[in-house]
């Protein structure tokens, strides 16, 4: 626990009896175990109630975090599609000024071939 050696325990038990004497040390050593022994209890109690508690934990997690992926795909999606529109508006202006470009150039070789 505190890893003491056995040195340590028999200098700690000839102190504990120089201090208190031979008629209170049994009963020190009787509180001490009580004490030592609500510790454990309590100490399962707590053990047991995280592990009762760790299942509903673990299903609010993966509830969020199935939440989050659902959010995180949609946004992808709308920004992929919006993406998309955008592409394609720009292709169609592209295409529709190339087509004016072209017209003009064919407006301006007529009119080259007419003078020339």
């Amino acid at each position: 626990m505190f890893d003491l050696g056995t040195q340590e325990l028999i200098v700690i038990f000839i102190v504990a009896f120089l201090v208190f004497g031979p008629k209170k040390l049994p009963e020190l050593g009787r509180t001490l175990g009580k004490g030592i022994r609500e510790l454990k209890t309590a100490m399962r109690g707590i053990k047991a109630s995280f592990d009762e508690s760790v299942p509903d934990i673990t299903e609010e997690i993966k509830g969020v975090k199935s939440d989050l992926e659902k959010s995180i795909y949609k946004s992808i999606e709308d920004n992929f599609e919006g993406k998309k529109e955008v592409k394609e508006n720009s292709e169609a202006k592209t295409s529709n000024e190339m087509s004016e470009t072209s017209e003009e150039k064919v407006k301006e070789k007529k009119e080259t071939d007419k003078d020339g």
